[in-house]
């Protein structure tokens, strides 16, 4: 039932980049729903620059609250900060109690999310909270909270999309030495979650290898976090034609760079979300991972995903310790899938 009467609702925001980014169509049904409605957002500072993207998003409250911290103090300030807002309802996306309590003292009235970590008296719009193995995709899970508890949710879902600057991309490149007068290929080897999420260095290396033999006028850059930047500088260590950029951009500028991406190759990552709603070609590769489950959401994506039995396991570590479900995807089918897509765009 669509509603021309609610004025501003607040989002409390997912802590991952990936996750916000699959939380957008949330916010775009809202939109649809409630014609008139204002969205603001409660995020951490990793993740309001892809906030600071998304044309549903009016405002974005930045909070420096540590993960897994209670920091009652600083939760009370910003639900005071709240408060003077008045809004009328409130999504509370993580499905912490820590998240819970800033909505309840912040004198919200209307406080919808997902039950879970005995938040329940917190809430006065309670989802149950399915199993994870009963999920379809987290973009229909964040899109469900959108509609009352247990209603049918429609699967044509609006999907991510992250607003661009070209004039911001060349800036960026220039900033770095990278010329705009040729093609780029964006590498993105880290994964916050762990090494069962990363394809091997050495086939980052040998791609990069095939790519220089058979594209020798492109370039090839890493993008990442500060933590990336060791598996990346492995990788560059083989093929020093690729400049490894990890820890050196903001999530901005690593989000001006990708823009001007032909392909994006990336592990299951925030940065993969993010180059799928900023609509470029990306190979993506899953490992410990189910791509049923976070998909890059873009009709230009090219999923690699070997399945073996003993997968997804969804675990950080390979519990079996060969790490076979990324060992075994092959370095020629990763290249197939680039070139392909390089070919088609020439």
């Amino acid at each position: 039932m669509q509603s021309n009467t609610m004025r501003c609702a607040l989002i409390i925001a997912p802590n991952w980049i990936g996750d916000a980014l699959m939380a957008q169509p949330l916010f775009a049904v809202i939109k649809q729903l409630h014609p008139k409605i204002v969205l603001d957002a409660v995020a951490s500072t990793w993740v309001a620059p892809v906030l600071a993207r998304m044309p549903e998003i009016r405002k974005i409250y930045l909070t420096s609250l540590a993960h897994g911290k209670l920091q009652l103090w600083k939760r009370w300030q910003l639900a005071c900060d709240l408060r003077k807002a008045a809004y009328s309802m409130a999504y509370v996306l993580p499905n912490s109690l820590k998240s819970g309590l800033i909505l309840k003292f912040s004198g919200i009235p209307l406080r919808i999310g997902y039950t879970g970590e005995s938040r329940y008296i917190l809430l006065n719009v309670r989802h149950p909270n399915p199993l994870k193995s009963k999920r379809t995709s987290m973009v229909l899970y964040y899109a469900a909270l959108a509609y009352a508890p247990g209603a049918k949710i429609p699967r044509d879902l609006p999907l991510p999309r992250l607003t661009t600057d070209w004039s911001e991309s060349i800036r960026v490149s220039h900033r770095f030495n990278l010329n705009t007068d040729i093609s780029l290929i964006v590498f993105c080897p880290g994964a916050e979650y762990g090494p069962a999420k990363r394809w091997p260095t050495q086939h980052f290396a040998a791609l990069a290898r095939m790519i220089n033999h058979s594209f020798p006028y492109i370039q090839v850059i890493a993008l990442g976090s500060l933590r990336d930047r060791t598996v990346a500088q492995a990788i560059a260590e083989d093929v020093p034609s690729i400049r490894n950029l990890c820890g050196k951009t903001s999530l901005d500028e690593a989000c001006a760079l990708i823009t001007r991406a032909s392909v994006v190759v990336t592990n299951d990552s925030g940065l993969m979300h993010v180059a799928a709603a900023l609509q470029r070609p990306i190979v993506a590769l899953y490992g410990s991972t189910d791509p049923r489950y976070t998909p890059p959401l873009s009709k230009l994506a090219k999923v690699q995903w070997l399945h073996l039995k003993c997968s997804p396991c969804f675990a950080r570590e390979c519990p079996l310790h060969h790490f076979n479900c990324l060992r075994e995807l092959s370095v020629e089918q990763v290249f197939n899938d680039l070139y392909s897509i390089l070919i088609a765009n020439r």
